[in-house]
């Protein structure tokens, strides 16, 4: 089976990107990565209407990938703050290589927005790509894709 045959549904990238592949999502997650918690504090810094923001973070809380948590300010109403679960966690590295890319090809002279350091040694933090006995530094060309057992055939479609 070739990468044409298989059903599209079945992959996992699309998955993903059905619950963090708006532009709104990955810089919401990207905020509650480096700290940020509060709805106000969301709408801020990233920019958004109320309404788009309450519907990312619905979908994010949804999908598992920050959990609510309630907090009241004295003489306030009751209201949620946002954290990043495990699995939000486990998008980190996507973060990070998204952050590379963008300072790869459209760097700032004055260097990176956000330095992100080794807290023991101090040295930047890059993605680095390896298969899983340790061969690191693995590029596109040292790799090969093929069909795994979740593929399913490509139902074809019928022509008009």
């Amino acid at each position: 089976m070739e990468w044409l045959d298989i059903d599209p549904a079945q992959c996992p990238v699309r998955r993903t990107l059905d619950l963090v592949g708006e532009k709104w999502s990955l810089l919401i997650l990207r905020d509650a990565v480096n700290g940020v918690r509060r709805f106000d504090d969301f709408r801020r810094h990233v920019g958004l209407s109320e309404a788009v923001l309450t519907d990312r973070l619905r979908k994010l809380v949804a999908g598992g990938v920050l959990a609510t948590r309630p907090y009241r300010e004295p003489g306030a109403r009751t209201r949620n703050e946002y954290r990043v679960t495990a699995k939000g966690w486990d998008l980190w590295p996507v973060l990070l290589a998204l952050k590379e890319f963008g300072e790869k090809h459209w760097a700032d002279p004055a260097g990176p927005m956000l330095d992100v350091r080794h807290r023991d040694c101090g040295a930047p933090v890059r993605v680095v790509v390896e298969c899983a006995e340790g061969h690191p530094h693995l590029t596109h060309r040292d790799v090969k894709a093929r069909p795994g057992p979740a593929a399913r055939p490509l139902t074809p479609r019928p022509t008009r």
